[in-house]
């Protein structure tokens, strides 16, 4: 299984390590540990309820939470701009990734351009800007690689050599 939206992924494995840290140093039982990995899997499944109700793909919900990963950007936007401007970035980001996006300096600093106009056009808090663009820019990396993956292992496929995988 692969991983496409990193605030999601980084929110829910940071949950997973203070779980197991507690366990570790014995301040959980393993019932505890249970109850709080069911009360994950209920997060997770409320967050995937959320999502649908958006109306946004994968991709657009993936940048609809690196857009709005600050709260004090939740507080800025009302979900019907946040949805609007995350799909302008995938469209933009779509429109202007290269194959070679992870090596090429030049590709990542259009890209940079790309989200810096974008924010600065929906008016994007100043003081979340930055981080906001450094998570886009890992978004976008994530996803670039995991097209790149999905590529090489179809060519992998076609070939009969694949690394065969999970």
């Amino acid at each position: 299984m692969e991983r496409t939206n990193l605030v999601k992924s980084e929110l829910f494995s940071e949950k997973l390590k203070r779980s197991l840290n507690k366990y570790r140093n014995q301040s959980i039982t393993n019932a505890e540990v249970i109850e709080e990995l069911i009360r994950m899997a209920k997060d997770i499944k409320k967050m995937h309820d959320e999502e649908d109700k958006l109306g946004l793909n994968q991709n657009e919900i993936a940048f609809y939470y690196a857009l709005s990963k600050d709260d004090a950007v939740k507080d800025f936007y009302d979900d019907a701009t946040l949805k609007k401007i995350a799909q302008e970035l995938t469209h933009s980001i779509r429109r202007n990734v290269t194959v070679d996006f992870n090596v090429r300096i030049q590709a990542q600093a259009m890209m940079r351009r790309t989200i810096r106009r974008l924010l600065k056009k929906y008016d994007y808090p100043p003081d979340q800007a930055k981080s906001a663009l450094e998570t886009v820019m890992k978004q976008v990396e994530l996803m670039s690689s995991n097209e790149a993956s999905t590529f090489d292992g179809m060519l992998g496929g076609e070939s009969g050599g694949g690394s065969g995988g999970v």
